[in-house]
């Protein structure tokens, strides 16, 4: 079986997402990868030192810059007369481009596998996370979608592939990039950070929450993440998110200070390492899920923790 691998990148470098996927593809068959982009030359030659890449397939356009799904899904149609399943990590951007994959070629998606259980099987999440199914396919062509938290990634060096330019499918001129807002931090990616410190709705405001958490993930050189609560009454960003509707975390280290456990928010960091749960509430559910459980006044737990680190 050969697989294509979309390659999540910014025009520089390649994500860490895709190596998760590449872990994946590699259970079912050939790896082939596909960088589109813009100036993207760099980009292929990275990943065609991937671990287990066999092919990489380069499409250079100015369509492709911004990764449009509109753009990047017929290329992709048109790639998969030469392969048997597409895969995508499932990132904000995999899971745009995927559904659009599986409409052009009339096929049924799989998403957010978890495992590779045969050549058209899979496990994947249901009720937000609390059951786990074990679907098989018996389309021709498969679409799939990749929790990156469920594969080891591949390394990044020790492969050898060959890139091969691949002609544009062009712009399709349903869509048009009007511009971006990237934050910028010095602190560790969300969804690659080892240790994570989240925050909740008790933290109260914006200025509380960045006085508290801000100050403690400095110290234990972690990213900042937050619930759904905290990121809907604005105390910081959407992409500060964790949870069913943000993002799949599985560091080595998640720390929830003042997060109740809502099931959906449990259902984007339940697969951490070892969980660090600050409530007051003794009831909370996130104890539930909780290796070690501190049953105490965020207020005056988190400042003291701070400050003997």
């Amino acid at each position: 079986m050969k697989t294509l691998v979309w390659v999540e990148h910014d025009n520089a470098s390649v994500k860490d997402a895709t190596l998760a996927v590449v872990t994946a593809a590699s259970q079912l068959g050939e790896v082939h990868l596909l960088v589109a982009g813009s100036g993207c030359k760099g980009v292929a030659d990275e990943a065609a030192k991937i671990a287990g890449v066999g092919k990489v397939h380069l499409a250079d356009d100015a369509a492709y810059a911004n990764a449009l799904a509109e753009n990047v899904a017929p290329l992709v149609a048109e790639l998969m007369g030469h392969h048997d399943a597409f895969l995508a990590p499932a990132t904000t951007t995999g899971k745009n481009v995927a559904p659009r994959v599986a409409a052009l070629l009339d096929v049924m998606q799989i998403s957010d596998i978890l495992s590779v259980e045969g050549p058209k099987t899979f496990t994947r999440p249901i009720y937000a996370g609390n059951a786990i199914a074990t679907v098989e396919s018996s389309d021709a062509k498969l679409v799939i979608t990749v929790r990156g938290t469920a594969f080891a990634k591949a390394a990044p060096t020790g492969g050898s592939g060959t890139v091969e330019a691949v002609a544009s499918t062009g712009d399709s001129g349903t869509s048009t990039f009007v511009g971006s807002e990237i934050a910028k931090s010095e602190r560790p990616e969300l969804t690659s950070a080892k240790i994570i410190v989240s925050g909740g709705r008790a933290l109260k405001d914006a200025e509380t929450f960045k006085s508290l958490i801000f100050p403690l993930a400095d110290k234990l050189g972690a990213a900042v993440g937050a619930s759904r609560a905290a990121v809907d009454a604005g105390y910081v960003p959407n992409d500060y998110q964790v949870g069913q509707t943000g993002k799949i975390v599985a560091p080595a280290v998640y720390i929830a200070v003042g997060i109740s456990g809502a099931i959906q928010h449990l259902a984007g960091m339940k697969d951490s390492k070892i969980i660090v749960a600050i409530n007051k509430d003794e009831d909370a559910p996130i104890f539930q899920v909780a290796d070690v459980g501190l049953v105490a006044d965020l207020f005056n737990a988190v400042p003291e923790l701070t400050g003997k680190l």
